[in-house]
């Protein structure tokens, strides 16, 4: 399992033309399954991203976690994360699970961080996405289990 996260002060994605998940402050979420994940990672994914104290406090240190500050944390499905290019210039994409595994994984992740306490929002797995956000720092973490 990956994840990119970005700390936000927005985030939205949208589908269709029509925006179906938005937040203010809080953490973007790219995340990806792969082949060999199993049902054990779920939680300790959630708790990772729950937990990942990259928000400043009074003093300027990044010690406060979304949770903390009461941010939301918008979930997006990314099987691209997995791409390999180690051999040409066309990404494979051999390392990424397939939908019928990846999908309730990346819902199973997404309620284990609202089992949390935070609001969460997502995308359409499976979908053709316009994601926007401003990053906050920039802080970007990338996470992989």
């Amino acid at each position: 399992m990956r994840a990119v996260i970005q700390r936000v002060t927005e985030g939205s994605v949208t589908v269709e033309g029509e925006v179906i998940g938005k937040i203010g402050h809080g953490l973007l979420v790219l995340l990806a399954i792969h082949v060999g994940d199993t049902d054990d990672m779920i939680e300790k994914m959630a708790g990772k991203i729950a937990r990942l104290r990259i928000f400043e406090d009074e003093e300027g240190k990044m010690s406060r976690s979304v949770q903390d500050i009461n941010g939301a944390v918008l979930v997006i499905s990314q099987f691209t994360l997995y791409g390999d290019v180690r051999k040409g210039n066309r990404p494979g994409f051999t390392d990424s699970a397939r939908p019928e595994k990846a999908e309730p994984m990346y819902e199973s992740v997404v309620k284990a961080i609202e089992l949390s306490g935070l609001r969460v929002q997502t995308g359409r797995f499976a979908s053709d996405m316009k994601v926007a956000l401003v990053n906050d720092g920039p802080v970007t973490i990338i996470i992989d289990l």
